[in-house]
């Protein structure tokens, strides 16, 4: 259920004293350590404004009202969808959220269409931090190997430079 009452949308969730958590008890206060103020709270004009034109048409203008209140909207949606996780961590006596946490407040809030595109993208996300991951290791491993091989370069040449100071010592020895 979206709303503390069905039919009543996220307006129910918010109540004088802020945001509600999913069972409608005032979510914990963290906010007023991170920001003293609302608007403190909004996502930056800068990416909604990409967002916007990227789901939108070619040619079509949006206000700078309608900016506002989607970037309201926004910001509203992520501290719900925040506090919807961090109850389903504090259920599983944990301090961090995970995807897991997120996934199931999606639906929770009643956005299961939004669960399996979700899961894609973490899948994605996976995958290109375990090739970075891979690559960094195989950067490490050539690093390693480049130095190895100048150290053994290095050995060679200092031992060439001992077999030539003993070839000329024994010349030495065999003039005199």
């Amino acid at each position: 259920m979206l709303g503390g009452v069905r039919g009543q949308g996220l307006g129910a969730r918010f109540g004088s004293r802020g945001l509600l958590s999913a069972c409608g008890r005032p979510a914990p206060s963290r906010c007023s350590k991170m920001a003293e103020r609302p608007e403190d709270l909004n996502l930056p004009n800068a990416v909604i404004t990409r967002i916007i034109k990227e789901a939108l048409p070619d040619g079509v203008n949006i206000s700078k009202e309608a900016r506002s209140a989607i970037s309201r909207a926004a910001s509203v949606f992520v501290l719900y969808a925040t506090s919807c996780a961090n109850n389903f961590a504090v259920k599983g006596k944990r301090k961090t959220l995970n995807a897991g946490d997120v996934l199931s407040a999606m639906e929770e809030m009643e956005f299961q269409r939004f669960i399996a595109p979700l899961k894609e993208s973490l899948e994605v996300y996976r995958r290109e931090q375990k090739g970075k991951k891979e690559a960094r290791k195989d950067k490490d491993k050539k690093a390693d190997s480049e130095e190895q091989d100048k150290s053994r370069e290095e050995e060679n040449d200092d031992d060439d430079e001992r077999m030539e100071e003993e070839e000329q010592n024994d010349d030495e020895e065999v003039d005199n």
